[in-house]
């Protein structure tokens, strides 16, 4: 197998930088939800939107496929979208009288997968294979995803009726979830001026490609992370289980996922080693969604708080 190509932390930053510069000259997005997108980007990992419609999620997710010049895919989910929907099936040719493989969606770079919960539990979990493991099983067939693969999965919490919720698991194969937010009135003003004649994201060029992106994705793998570091991301973990608002708290693998968050944090600065303030900027977006509060502890700042507690309780080395 031919080694990857590693690009060190100076040009995985240079990359971001490019990368973040170029989508915010079509999406109004605050600079933290840039952050954890290319975060998550960079450390092979799957972003959920949680948010109202209309404030720019789906342009969100083409700007980032235009800005890296890869293949862009969009499911709309609905109550009767089939798992074959997403990862595709085997339709039979008569003429060559043999079954061929027809790819889904998800064998895109970037896929956005609109209203997750609205389409059933059987369907979201068609996606668990393809997020984790990056392939696909159909009929005993494993099929490899392209990379570089990014899910960004949206949902609205403000209607849940029609809805199916997403369970832990599915939960917590998203690295980060962000919310954008509303724009500012004067960011508002300026988007009805841009987009008044055409769809800026349809102006923009290519800062990067998918072959970067991969090299950015090895080199940040490679940073270093010291003892203390590691011990610091489970120490996190450990308070928000032992915290007594907490049914659930960050499992092992949220350990994981905030531990690769922060070595791409970290590449994206830079830099060539992880610090504790590489955790601690990205422990609430990776964390709070996959805590499980007690039902008498919903209020009170919810899951974020409990992190901010965790991160307050841990002393940083």
């Amino acid at each position: 197998m031919a080694t990857l190509p590693t690009l060190d932390p100076s040009g995985v930053a240079e990359i971001g930088a490019a990368v973040r510069a170029n989508i915010k000259r079509a999406v109004k997005v605050s600079d933290e939800v840039l952050r954890d997108l290319l975060v998550a980007l960079v450390a092979e990992g799957h972003v959920l939107i949680e948010d109202r419609p209309g404030v720019g999620k789906t342009a969100l997710a083409r700007a980032l496929a235009r800005s890296l010049d890869a293949e862009y895919a969009r499911i709309q989910c609905t109550a009767d979208l089939l798992p074959s929907d997403v990862i595709g099936t085997n339709v039979f040719n008569q003429r060559d009288a043999r079954f061929e493989f027809h790819p889904g969606p998800v064998f895109a770079n970037v896929l956005l997968v609109d209203e997750i919960n609205r389409t059933s539990p059987k369907t979201q979990s068609g996606l668990l294979e393809c997020m984790q493991e990056h392939r696909v099983t159909i009929d005993g067939q494993t099929h490899e995803l392209a990379r570089p693969f990014i899910v960004l999965a949206t949902q609205n919490p403000a209607e849940y009726e029609g809805t199916y919720p997403l369970p832990e698991a599915q939960l917590d194969r998203f690295m980060v979830r962000v919310s954008l937010g509303y724009p500012s009135p004067a960011d508002e003003a300026e988007m009805l001026a841009d987009h008044a004649a055409r769809d800026r994201v349809l102006d923009l060029e290519p800062v990067a490609d998918v072959a970067m992106v991969r090299a950015a994705q090895a080199g940040a793998t490679e940073l270093h992370a010291s003892e203390e570091v590691r011990r610091y991301v489970v120490a996190v973990c450990a308070a928000t289980r032992e915290d007594p608002r907490v049914e659930q708290g960050a499992s092992p693998r949220a350990g994981l996922m905030l531990f690769r968050a922060a070595k791409a944090h970290a590449a994206l600065a830079g830099r060539d080693h992880v610090l504790p303030d590489d955790v601690q900027a990205l422990a609430p977006s990776v964390l709070a969604h996959r805590l499980m509060l007690a039902p008498d502890a919903l209020g009170g700042g919810g899951a974020e708080a409990v992190v901010a507690d965790a991160l307050a309780s841990v002393p940083a080395l």
